[in-house]
């Protein structure tokens, strides 16, 4: 596992792509992300291949807080806790203020596998899992006619993690 940088853009964009279940942002948003926001985003590598991807960032009202934007693991690696052990990885390395440490992301009602994935690093710790609307379906704009409709965004909010690990 590694940061990555900007010249890890396509193999991530590729991961978000090959995962069949993630909104496919654009390769220059990958870019971007690796070039600005290395230290809050991981790779994984295996055999020099890249297997698996969290990409991001601490917000910046809450700047003791990692949310993750995206989780891609290829297909190939799936089921062996790759996300778990990559989204921990990045708690304890990211700079984040603050002694107390918070994970966030947000999933969707239908997302049982990424529900699953981050309830069970709240129980791993011995903490709350807290979930709240974030953005309701009408905060998107209507779907195209091969599109369909969005679901809403609920917030998963772990915390506090305050032992820190060596990754």
């Amino acid at each position: 596992m590694r940061h990555p940088t900007a010249e890890d853009g396509s193999a991530i964009w590729t991961l978000a792509r090959d995962s069949g279940k993630l909104d496919l942002n654009s390769p220059y948003a990958y870019l971007m992300m690796g070039h600005f926001f290395p230290q809050t985003c991981i790779i994984a590598e295996k055999d020099d291949e890249p297997v698996g991807s969290v990409i991001g960032f601490a917000p910046p009202a809450r700047p003791n807080a990692l949310f993750v934007w995206q989780v891609a693991v290829s297909e190939t690696v799936r089921g062996q806790g790759l996300a778990s052990r990559m989204i921990e990885h990045l708690l304890w390395t990211a700079p984040l203020d603050g002694q107390a440490r918070w994970l966030e992301a947000s999933v969707t009602p239908s997302n049982e596998p990424s529900a699953r994935l981050f309830k069970g690093i709240a129980r791993r710790h011995g903490v709350s899992c807290e979930i709240a609307p974030l953005f309701e379906e009408d905060a998107f704009p209507p779907p195209h006619e091969a599109q369909a409709s969005f679901e809403p965004e609920h917030l998963f909010r772990i915390g506090p993690l305050r032992q820190a690990k060596a990754a």
